[in-house]
This record gives structure tokens, sequence and C-alpha cells, in this order.
């Protein structure tokens, strides 16, 4: 979802214009922007935590040369999700799993198998595309 979906979808709910909810969403995000530069760390109720903090300066390794090379330190911005959220996500995680059950066979024959699930029509998760070489460029001779 963009930042203009999430505008029209509570333009739509609160019967703003899509201009004005379109300012006061971008005074939201320029307000806690400007919390975390100020304060490092602002805390929203039932969603989450954004917290700023510095990463130590480490060696890595160039994976195309190998040759080992300095990274400094720098801020980065983290969030851990309100309890709320994370429940919310959990019963998605639930969810899925139960429709994953659906799925299993009830005997060892793979033939038994249904193409599609009987109510949801979804695809099963064995012809759902199963790319295992991601990225990689059939027609590359490295």
């Amino acid at each position: 979802m963009t930042k203009k979906e999430i505008v029209k979808t509570i333009s739509e709910d609160i019967g703003l214009t899509q201009l004005k909810t379109k300012e006061i969403v971008q005074k939201t995000f320029d307000a806690i922007v400007e919390t975390l530069v100020e304060e490092k760390r602002i805390e929203l109720r039932n969603f989450g935590v954004f917290e700023v903090k510095q990463r130590a300066a480490r060696k890595a390794r160039n994976p195309r040369t190998g040759q080992r090379v300095d990274v400094p330190a720098k801020f980065v911005v983290t969030f851990k999700p309100g309890k709320e959220m994370e429940e919310r996500v959990k019963q998605l995680e639930n969810e899925a799993a139960a429709a994953q059950h659906q799925w299993t066979p009830t005997e060892t024959n793979d033939q038994t198998r249904p193409e599609t699930a009987p109510d949801t029509g979804a695809v099963p998760p064995t012809a759902q595309n199963d790319q295992t070489n991601y990225g990689a460029n059939p027609e590359s001779t490295s």
C-alpha cells in the first residue's frame, strides 16, 4: 500500500477531501521523523516503537572480490511492533496455518490431492510459483 492509497482510504472513511487528508497524513509522518531525529524514540500505543540506534563499525567482505572492507558505524531506525499489531499478525499466521491443513491429504497417495481448495479456489502450495534460482539469468555463462 502506498501513501496515496492510505490517503484515499482515510479520505473516504472520514469524509475529508484527499488534499486535506494528504496534508494531515504528511504532517503525521513529518512529526514522527522530527521526533526520531530530536528524541531518538517515538512510542505509538497499540502500534509500536520506532527507535534510532547506532550500529557499531565492523569489518565485512566484498562478495565479488572477497576483499575485506571497513564498514563505518551508522545510525539506523528500528521498529518494534506493539502488542495489538503482533496479535493481528499472529492471527494471520494462524489463519495461514489453518488453510495449510486443508491441503494435507488424508491418504498417502498424492493423486488424491485436490487441485484447488474446496471453498476458496486457491492454488495449492505445490502449484504456486516455485522458483529456486531467484534472480538467476538462464543465459548467463558464469
